[in-house]
């Protein structure tokens, strides 16, 4: 219960590891706002009841966070519900497989606007706040191992998340002086709706493994730990940090063959 009496705003929260963040984040004490995509309400009321279940102070809404007026209008209800905002879990992301030629712009623009755009939209909205409230805060961005190494078909979403690292170090520098500290996860493979059928393709997910020393991938429940203790005071001197989660792939690809 490392953060009771903590408030966290968590965006991406409807699925994969932005419901594992906000269900560990509940179990040490959190009060919780959650945001999900429009095409995702079902799913973001299922997991709002599910915390309600386990017995978490909670509330939620829809949100497309590439739109200035829709991120608006989700980070005041979120203060009307939890008063404060002392922690923010960005982590809302899309993600699409298509070869560099096939890429039109609507869906570069889209990448772009979702997964980059939305993390400056949102994170400068809650910094404001924090820094108005004048006691600091937290921000964990989402990013990603392709970020560091890039994979193939998917020019676009490398580029968000390689987006997505420098921003981090760029909020952490501008907001150490507010006390808010920055950093972000790079979570490689690990098994969510956006891993697509892997897990559910026995030879799909042999063949991926073996680029994993670890020979398996993460679950969003071991990748949620990482999240907490960002979020918590065991982290209070680090900042700008990119934190590598990844069963040992950026480190092994090299000791598999994959590079020479």
């Amino acid at each position: 219960m490392r953060l009771t009496g903590k408030t966290a705003i968590v965006t991406g929260g409807s699925s994969g590891i932005g419901r594992a963040v906000a269900l560990r984040l509940a179990k040490e004490g959190v009060r919780l706002f959650i945001g999900g995509a429009p095409a995702d309400s079902d799913d973001l009321q299922q997991t709002l009841a599910d915390l309600r279940g386990a017995g978490a102070d909670c509330a939620g809404a829809v949100v497309d966070v590439a739109e200035a007026r829709d991120v608006e209008a989700f980070v005041d209800a979120a203060l009307t519900h939890l008063g404060t905002a002392t922690i923010l879990v960005s982590n809302a992301g899309i993600y699409r497989a298509e070869s560099f030629l096939d890429i039109t712009e609507e869906h570069w623009d889209r990448m772009i606007a979702v997964n980059l755009k939305g993390m400056f939209l949102v994170g400068q909205r809650v910094a404001r706040q924090m820094v108005a409230q004048g006691q600091g805060g937290v921000i964990v961005n989402t990013a990603s191992t392709n970020a560091l190494l890039g994979d193939e078909n998917a020019a676009h979403y490398n580029v968000s998340k390689g987006g997505v690292v420098s921003l981090t170090k760029s909020m952490a520098l501008d907001l150490a002086p507010h006390n808010i500290r920055v950093n972000c996860v790079c979570p490689g493979m690990i098994l969510t709706r956006m891993s697509g059928n892997m897990g559910d393709d026995p030879d799909l997910l042999a063949t991926y493994s073996t680029r994993i020393p670890m020979d398996r991938f993460g679950t969003v429940d071991e990748v949620a730990g990482v999240y907490a203790y960002l979020a918590s005071d065991d982290a209070s001197y680090m900042t700008g940090a990119c934190l590598v989660y990844d069963g040992g792939l950026t480190a092994g690809l090299r000791w598999r063959g994959w590079i020479t």
